[in-house]
């Protein structure tokens, strides 16, 4: 899904298009600058033999995600889904790699790097996904099957980035949870991906932002990724631990934010666990995506 930028978007189709097999497909889900994206999918239609459709929704990351799944046209049944941003980039070879990694499998956490380093580190293959490596698979770089996706509703579009509500983080693994939830069995079969051309790349969280900007957007993702811990059983110390983890946010290692950002960090995580905001307005959505 994309609210237009051009930009990237165009940065995006370029590599992915001509990668596309037959009976793949790449849905673009327009949230703005609509005849613009049109025209941009419409001119890359002849780079390839796999199908490009365009559609599009409501603003929220969750309600173009949904979308595009809804107004998928490709005839493949049960195929693989996966959820990049219109400011992902995908490497010459990557996805035939990530084709590879997860074609006979039902789930799968693919790397993100951004400025040649992953976000998170995944653990080794063979390991199960419990509630700690969870968080390791973020939206980008997950790979579901179709059914499980439609088996639980697909992403809350209540929550996650430009939704309608303070909760502007965590519907990946809100998503995985409830995914878990219906068919344990998955925790031992998830497969992470180890081919070195299997991942997909990104930008930086603070990218474009002004300090404010920065700051509000560190908070509403706090709520929301606070809220996942609220709502699913996670113990305790983990949900202790996360909200006090916000405050140090600037010193971790290669951090993208400064040491006075851990206070907004630290709020937002706490609003999420409570389940409610502290006073002071909600984030921007626009600012927040």
């Amino acid at each position: 899904s994309t609210l237009g930028r051009l930009s990237s978007l165009t940065t995006l189709m370029n590599a992915v298009v001509p990668q596309l097999d037959e009976g793949d497909e790449l849905v673009i889900v327009a949230q703005g600058e609509f005849e613009a994206v049109y025209d941009l999918v419409r001119s890359h239609e002849t780079q390839t033999v796999g199908t490009l459709t365009f559609t599009t929704s409501e603003r929220g990351a969750s309600r173009g995600r949904n979308a595009g799944v809804r107004n998928r046209r490709a005839p493949a049944t049960d195929p693989l889904v996966m959820f990049p941003n219109d400011t992902s980039w995908f490497a010459e070879g990557s996805l035939e790699a990530i084709r590879r990694t997860a074609s006979v499998h039902d789930l799968a956490g693919v790397p993100v790097l951004v400025e040649g380093a992953p976000r998170f580190v995944l653990p080794h293959p063979g390991t199960p996904l419990d509630a700690r490596n969870v968080w390791s698979v973020i939206e980008m770089g997950l790979v579901i099957r179709l059914s499980l996706l439609e088996a639980v509703g697909g992403f809350d579009e209540a929550i996650g980035t430009g939704a309608d509500s303070p909760w502007q983080a965590g519907e990946g693994t809100d998503l995985i949870l409830r995914v878990l939830k219906q068919n344990p069995t998955l925790a031992d079969e998830m497969v992470w991906a180890t081919h070195p051309l299997a991942y997909v790349g990104g930008v930086g969280e603070r990218t474009g932002l002004s300090r404010s900007e920065r700051r509000w957007k560190l908070r509403a993702y706090g709520r929301g990724v606070g809220r996942v811990y609220r709502v699913h059983p996670f113990p305790i110390w983990q949900r202790l631990g996360f909200v006090a983890a916000g405050l140090l946010i600037g010193f971790r290692r290669r951090a993208e934010y400064g040491v006075m950002d851990g206070g907004p960090a630290f709020l937002g995580r706490l609003e999420g666990l409570i389940g409610r905001t502290l006073g002071g307005r909600h984030p921007d959505a626009a600012v927040a995506r």
